[in-house]
Order: structure tokens, then sequence, then C-alpha cells
């Protein structure tokens, strides 16, 4: 299912099937991310895998604290069947916790408005 993310992740984010610069993916250690055929489509795309270390809590911190929010803000709210409705829906809520939705750790501003100000 990541390997299905990928491509159009970067396809929304940079306009083609290939990052212009090499581009971090963040996650955990799980089987999904760290299959041979997720690393070849990831090197095709551009984008560099990262991993947290492994029984590292503080480092997972970032990427549970987003699922949390994810789940919380978005899934819940949301009639959701099956997996393919889900993944529908995922272009729209990063949009909205990336443009709309305000952060306490960015005084209350998305991420976006908070990188405008900073630039």
């Amino acid at each position: 299912m990541v390997r299905d993310l990928m491509v159009p992740c970067v396809e929304r984010r940079f306009g083609g099937t290939r990052t212009p610069h090499p581009v971090e993916w963040l996650s955990d250690n799980g089987s999904a991310y760290i299959a041979r055929q997720t690393s070849q489509i990831a090197t095709a795309l551009g984008l560099r895998l990262a991993f947290t270390p492994v029984r590292s809590p503080e480092s997972n911190g970032v990427c549970e604290a987003f699922l949390k929010t994810l789940r919380r803000d978005y899934a819940r709210l949301a009639i959701l069947p099956d997996a393919e409705a889900a993944m529908r829906l995922l272009p729209g809520w990063f949009e909205d916790y990336n443009d709309v939705a305000p952060h306490s750790g960015l005084k209350m501003l998305s991420p976006r408005e908070f990188l405008s100000l900073s630039a």
C-alpha cells in the first residue's frame, strides 16, 4: 500500500513522476517500508528512504503524532467502507493538514502559513 501512495504523492507535489532533487521519505521499519520493491520504486521516483531507529520511541514520535492527528481529525470523521475509499480521501486530508489546519507547535498556523512567514 505504501508503494501505491508514493507515486501519487510525487506527482501531486512535483507535477511529474520524479522529484527535481532527492527528497527524504521518513518511515518506521515496517516490512512494507523496508521491502526491496519499495526501495526500487522510491529510487525511481527520486525519493531517499529514511527510517526511524529501531526501538527508538523518541524519533518515532513525529510519525506517531502525525498518524494520531490524521486518524483523529480526518479518518474518524469520514465514511470509510474500504482502504480504497481512504486512499481517495488522503490527498484532500493532506492539503487541509498543510494549508488550513492550525498547529499548536507552529503558533496556531498551518505548516504552509508558518513556512511563508519564515521565508
